[in-house]
This record gives structure tokens, sequence and C-alpha cells, in this order.
């Protein structure tokens, strides 16, 4: 019942015309990002974090989520009408998506796409509501050997559960790592890695590289590609809403089941990629009819959209709770938060009551108003994607570098964007990750200071990581995913002792 009290004290916090206003300005401007190929949420978020930086933090943090769910909305109309997701989550919405268009049936499509993802964001918001304060309070008894354990486990859990390539998730980490330490050591004092620049003594800033790598990086693939797009026109009646609504009791256990997935791989490092592919994958498997599947069946809309917004919902819960991101825009939020001052954790929940379940009511009530306005205005923002893309990104460039500049008002940093841009460029050229890049240089001088504190409490002994109960659990399981892979190697050789001798007599 706390929780709903609060819960409605932070409507009470949002319910002003100048929030709704800004959510309604994100809601758009998150739609328009998530319907253009060269952008989507992380980037749109990172692109247009720095013109908030003079809002309060209320407002500011209100509009960049309202980003996000505007372009997890968006993603999907690219999907089903032109055959190019918006988003990386949403290729597997494409599967049955653009089969569906090509039948004719775009406007079911889109209405089941938009449906399920509120649904999946509606029961991940729900989880955030209840589970929030009970994590933060938990967390309270963190101390720095606790800290360094959580993003210990969040580091290790990115190499362990990811589903890209090991070294090369390790490589993204490492170098995200060395970034971090760029600049003044925060404990001695001494300047590392400056090589005599003085643009380089305040560190290389987060916001800066976020920039390049998604946004810039994004356009030069864009260009590369040269996408020409021929889609199918769509627009929705209330009648197909009611209609696919009508049917929607039918997927019950679809909606519940990619839900279930999207929560969990959104707050462990699985990400939305993986719930979509995973919803998809488990609903054709225990569908009467899986055949049907990639050939139009609006079930295989409902499932990876479903998972996917679930999951991107989700991965706010351990950033606002513990300060640890579950995906990569949760980590450009977390750089925002820290920006204006506030430092997501459990004390986030105590010191600043206001802004947490403000943000947390928005959640919901930007859901609902992004559904509607999504359905009612697809064949505005389908048509967004028939402007010339030559057109569309030299504006896109010049906002990244103002918004680079506007950071801290040095044309340093905008020459520093450029050259992450080109980085990002390479890495999605070599399918080297850039969450696990992103994530270390957001968590890696946080992570140090928690190592070195706890090293100058314990006199340098590495037995205070398992101290206590709380601390050596974590600490522990963060050492078993890091090793996961192996681990199941080994159980699954086990289980199967005649496999090895088969496949040598072979």
């Amino acid at each position: 019942m706390e929780a709903l009290g609060l819960l409605l004290h932070g409507f009470a916090v949002l319910l002003t015309w100048k929030t709704l206003l800004l959510m309604m300005v994100g809601l758009v401007l998150g739609v328009f990002v998530g319907v253009l190929p060269g952008l989507g949420g992380p980037n749109g978020v990172a692109i247009l974090l720095p013109l908030t930086f003079s809002m309060d933090p209320t407002s500011a943090i209100v509009m960049l989520s309202c980003i996000y769910w505007g372009a997890l909305f968006g993603g999907a109309i690219t999907s089903i009408l032109f055959n190019i997701p918006g988003e990386a989550w949403s290729v597997a919405t494409t599967f049955d998506g653009y089969p569906m268009a090509q039948q004719g049936k775009a406007a079911e499509a889109l209405t089941a796409a938009f449906t399920s993802s509120f649904i999946g964001s509606l029961v991940a918001v729900l989880l955030i509501t209840f589970l929030a304060p009970w994590i933060s309070s938990f967390a309270l008894k963190f101390g720095p050997p606790e800290f360094f354990a959580v993003y210990l486990l969040t580091f290790c859990s990115f190499v362990g559960l990811g589903r890209e390539d090991k070294h090369k998730t390790v490589i993204a980490m490492s170098l995200g790592l060395l970034l971090a330490g760029v600049g003044m050591d925060t404990v001695s004092g001494q300047l590392r890695m400056t090589f005599g620049s003085t643009d380089l003594l305040r560190g290389i800033n987060f916001l800066v590289a976020v920039i390049g790598l998604f946004g810039i990086s994004e356009i030069l693939l864009t260009m590369e590609e040269r996408l020409a797009l021929r889609g199918h026109a769509a627009s929705i009646s209330l009648r197909t809403v009611l209609a696919v609504w009508k049917d929607l009791p039918k997927y019950w256990m679809t909606l519940l089941r990619s839900s279930v997935i999207g929560c969990w791989l959104g707050i462990t490092p699985g990400g939305a990629i993986a719930a979509s592919f995973m919803g998809y994958n488990l609903a054709k498997r225990f569908s009467k009819d899986p055949d049907s599947f990639g050939k139009g069946r609006i079930e295989g809309v409902f499932a990876p959209e479903t998972a996917a917004h679930a999951s991107g919902t989700a991965a706010l819960l351990p950033m606002l709770a513990l300060g640890i991101p579950g995906s990569g825009t949760a980590a450009i939020l977390l750089g925002g938060l820290m920006v204006w001052g506030l430092n997501p954790g459990p004390l986030l929940f105590v010191e600043h009551k206001d802004f947490v379940w403000g943000l947390i009511a928005s959640m919901y009530l930007g859901n609902v108003v992004g559904l509607v306005l999504v359905l009612s205005t697809v064949p505005i923002f389908a048509s967004i994607l028939r402007v010339p893309f030559a057109a569309v990104a030299p504006m896109i460039v010049v906002s990244c570098a103002i918004g680079a500049y506007a950071i801290q008002n040095a044309m340093f940093d905008v020459w520093l964007m450029l050259g992450f841009g080109v980085v990002g460029y390479v890495f999605k050229k070599i399918k080297i990750p850039l969450a696990p890049f992103t994530l270390a240089l957001v968590l890696g001088s946080r992570a140090e200071d928690a190592f070195r504190q706890s090293m100058i409490i314990s006199g340098g002994n590495m037995k205070v990581f398992w101290a206590n109960g709380l601390v050596g659990t974590i600490t522990t399981l963060a050492i078993l995913l890091l090793f996961w892979p192996l681990i199941d190697r080994l159980i699954a050789s086990i289980s199967k002792p005649g496999a090895p001798a088969a496949k040598a007599e072979a």
C-alpha cells in the first residue's frame, strides 16, 4: 500500500501543464527518432540529452524517458511497413509483421505491435513500482565492498550471459574501463593518461562519447548502406483496433510468457534483442501450428514486441534502485542523472522521492498517451520515411555537434565526438558490442573508487569481498556468471556422458 501512496504522490508531481507538455514533446520526438533508421531510442536519448540540462531534473528525465517510450513504439512502424527494423530488437517483428503488411493487414499488424508494446511496458512498470522500493531499502546495507561486488556482478554477467562473442565483450569492456580512467585520479589526485593535454584533465565526458558512438556512427552506417525505402501504406481505423483487441484473450499465454521473459532479460544484461528473439522462438515452439510463423501470423508480432518492450522498461529497475543500468539506454539515462547531481541507488528513493515517483508515474501515463498517439498518427510518421535521408542526415550531425559542444563549451569535445563516431562505426562493422563499452565507461570510475576504498578499509586484503554473507554471495555469484559458459558446457558434458565418445568415434 505504501507503494500505491507514493505512486499517487508521483502523479501529483507529474500532473502540471509544463510536465505534460514536455511528455507530449518527448513522445513525438521519440516516435520520430524510432521511425528513422539512422536513429533509434539510445541514439535519440543521447543526442537530445544536452538539450535538457537547463530543465529541472524531473522535467528532464520525464521528457527523456518519453523519448525512449516513443522510440520503442516507432521502431515497429518501419519493421512492419518497410521491412527495415527501426531498432535492433525490432528484427523479430519483421518476420511476421512485414508479411502481414504484404497481405494487406498492415493496420492489424501495427495495432498488434503497439498494443503488445503497451502490455509489455505496463507489466514492467508494475514490477518497478513494487520492487524498486524494496530493492533500494535492502541496498542501504551496502558499503564499498558490496557496491564493488555489484559492479563486478554487472560486468561479469555481461560477459557470461551476453549473446555476443565473449572475447568481443571483454575487448569492449576493457576499452571502456581504460577510457574511464583518463583524467584526475579521484583518490590520489594524480593525472592519468592526459599526455600533457589540458582538455583531458576533466577526463572523457560520457555524454560526448555516447553521442558519437550512437549518433554519428549510425549516420555513417546509414550513408554507407544508402537505404532505399519502399513500403506499404497504412492507416488504422477504430474498427481494426477493436477487432485486434477482441482477439487478445486468445493470446494471453503468449503475452504473459513474453512479459516475464522481457522483465527477466531487462533486469539481467540479456537485453531487449535477446528478449524479442526468445519471445518469438518460444511462441513458435509452443504453437499448435509453428509452420505458420514467418508467413504473416499475428502471434509472431505479439510475442517479440511484448518481450522487447518489457525488457526495455525493466532495464530501468536496477538503474534506479542500485545505480546499475540494465541496457544501453538506461546507461545513458544514468549519465544524465549524474549530470543533474542525482546519484541513482538506494538513497535516491529517500532523498529525491518527488523525482523517482514522478518518473515512475510518467511511465504509466507516457505509455497510455503513447499508445493513443501512435494509433492515431501512423500515416504521418510513416511519411517521414519518404523524406530523402540526404536531407535528414546533416540536421542530425549538426544537432550532435551542438549537443557535444554545449556540455562544456569546448570545441575539443566536438572533435572527440567525431572520433568516437568513427570508433562506433568500426565497432559495428566488426561486431564489437557498444553496450558493454558504454557500461564500462559509465561505471568504470565508480567501480574503481569502490574497489580502492575497500582495499583501504581492509588494508589490501582481498578477503574483504567475502567478509560477510551479503558481499560474499554477490562476489561468488559474479565469478560463477563470468565462467558460466564453461560451467554450462561442463554440465552438458556430464549429463550426456556418451556424446564425446560418440563424436570421437565418428
